[in-house]
């Protein structure tokens, strides 16, 4: 290779390397967000926790968008006009003689002229609530609302666009808009964080985060199309490496056995690759491992909100109804169940407290009229249900990591990491003894703080 300007074979060596790389990239990218997909179980929107998260929900809002073309009512929309357009190119080659020729052809394509498009906050909503969506950052994967090419004079043809088009303009133009519907299934893989204005979580855009997705395709679509996407662009990486091979001899030494250099390019290649999907296996194991604990840890967070609250439902109770012995008996279980579920105590316990309290409302009904039981009775009961929530979240991913450690080839990569299963959580092993409460000593605050 000679210095100063590449000559056009060298040129198109440099691309071809390039190409390979960028290819390579391209492929342990999308096989990477693959696995972060099928990894992930899904929640439900009342289980949802903060960091990374799957939700399967309907798209809602009380202040829906309409498409600018279609007229859609929904929640997100994009919009493209594209020109058809026509003019002369003029090719200058040089033959193996080194002869000049040149030749015009006519070439037809296609310019977008205008884009647009609106996506606002909206509600995520599934069986157990909703929560809010701030779509900011987000990929999306839209259904198509409209897809049309037309002529000039149709009403749809100055819609969005100037009505001068380019120079050499065909007078064809077509209109593509894509969006998600009010009400649509979306499929949706984001940060869950604290939102601002009240306590509740939101779904929003986080730097660090593999992906921001929200997709009117279902799961496994997009899982499949992650594949496929890794699999073409490692197809592609694995041609542009072997016509570089093939290429360098008549781009830099012609005295180069091509079939030589082609596996020499092609095993170069195979051994990157094979280095960057042990690198990306080895990475996404430890991410999986690590929302694990991060799953155990969500148990522990609602375990301490449930500690917090009895002992305002404890002193409710005994404040209004201090000398009836089954009023007195809850508080003793209510307590036991404090004293079950102190922190610092060797695992979590799981054992609900929703029932006891439901027995007391029900034998009691005097109870219920206070506005500060019956807030704690709601609040405890929704605990209850976020713990169940998170100890199958908790244990839906440890068997994931477990079936992952399990496979071939990521058990050889586990073996040499280090990676252990973790334990499933089961109820049975977390039962506590019941504890004696001294009531004299029960506070006699009649609501809660």
């Amino acid at each position: 290779m000679a210095f100063g300007h590449p000559s056009q074979g060298e040129q198109v060596l440099i691309a071809m390397a390039v190409a390979t790389v960028v290819l390579l990239w391209v492929s342990l990218r999308m096989r990477r967000r693959e696995r972060l997909v099928r990894d992930l179980p899904d929640s439900k929107v009342q289980g949802v926790f903060i960091g990374l998260v799957e939700l399967n929900v309907t798209a809602e809002s009380e202040k829906p968008l309409t498409s600018f073309l279609s007229g859609q009512i929904c929640v997100q929309y994009s919009y493209r006009v594209d020109e058809e357009w026509r003019h002369t190119v003029t090719e200058t080659s040089t033959d193996d003689k080194g002869q000049s020729q040149t030749k015009e052809r006519v070439v037809t394509e296609w310019k977008t002229i205008a884009t647009g498009g609106a996506a606002e906050p909206f509600y995520g909503k599934d069986d157990t609530g909703a929560i809010l969506i701030r779509p900011e950052g987000a990929k999306f994967q839209s259904l198509n609302f409209l897809d049309q090419t037309v002529p000039q004079g149709h009403p749809l043809y100055l819609r969005g666009a100037t009505p001068i088009g380019l120079n050499g303009s065909t007078g064809r133009r077509r209109f593509v808009e894509e969006g998600i519907p009010l009400h649509a299934p979306v499929f949706i893989v984001g940060h869950a964080r604290e939102r601002e204005d009240v306590v509740a979580p939101e779904i929003a855009a986080h730097k660090g985060d593999e992906m921001y997705l929200i997709s009117a395709q279902p799961k496994k679509g997009i899982q499949i199309l992650y594949g496929v996407y890794s699999w073409l662009a490692w197809l592609g990486g694995l041609a542009a490496s072997a016509f570089a091979g093939w290429l360098a001899p008549k781009a830099l030494n012609p005295s180069l056995s091509p079939k030589v250099l082609v596996a020499g390019t092609v095993g170069l290649y195979l051994i990157a690759w094979a280095t960057g999907w042990a690198w990306m296996v080895f990475n996404s194991l430890v991410g999986l491992r690590a929302r694990v604990r991060q799953g155990w840890s969500l148990i522990e967070v609602e375990l301490k909100r449930r500690n917090d609250l009895i002992p305002n439902l404890a002193s409710a109770v005994s404040g209004l109804s201090s000398h009836e012995a089954g009023v007195q008996t809850a508080v003793a279980s209510l307590r036991a169940q404090l004293s079950a579920t102190r922190p610092g105590e060797p695992g979590p316990d799981i054992g609900g407290v929703a029932g006891t309290v439901r027995a007391v409302a029900e034998k009691y009904p005097n109870l219920t009229a206070q506005e500060g039981f019956s807030r704690l009775q709601k609040q405890l009961v929704e605990t209850e249900q976020r713990i169940a929530l998170a100890r199958t979240y908790y244990n839906d991913i440890a068997t994931q990591f477990a079936t992952r450690l399990g496979q071939v080839p990521d058990t050889w990569l586990a073996s040499a990491g280090g990676f252990r299963p973790e334990p499933l959580l089961q109820d049975a092993g977390f039962e506590r003894a019941p504890v004696t409460v001294n009531l004299s000593t029960a506070a006699a605050s009649p609501a809660a703080n």
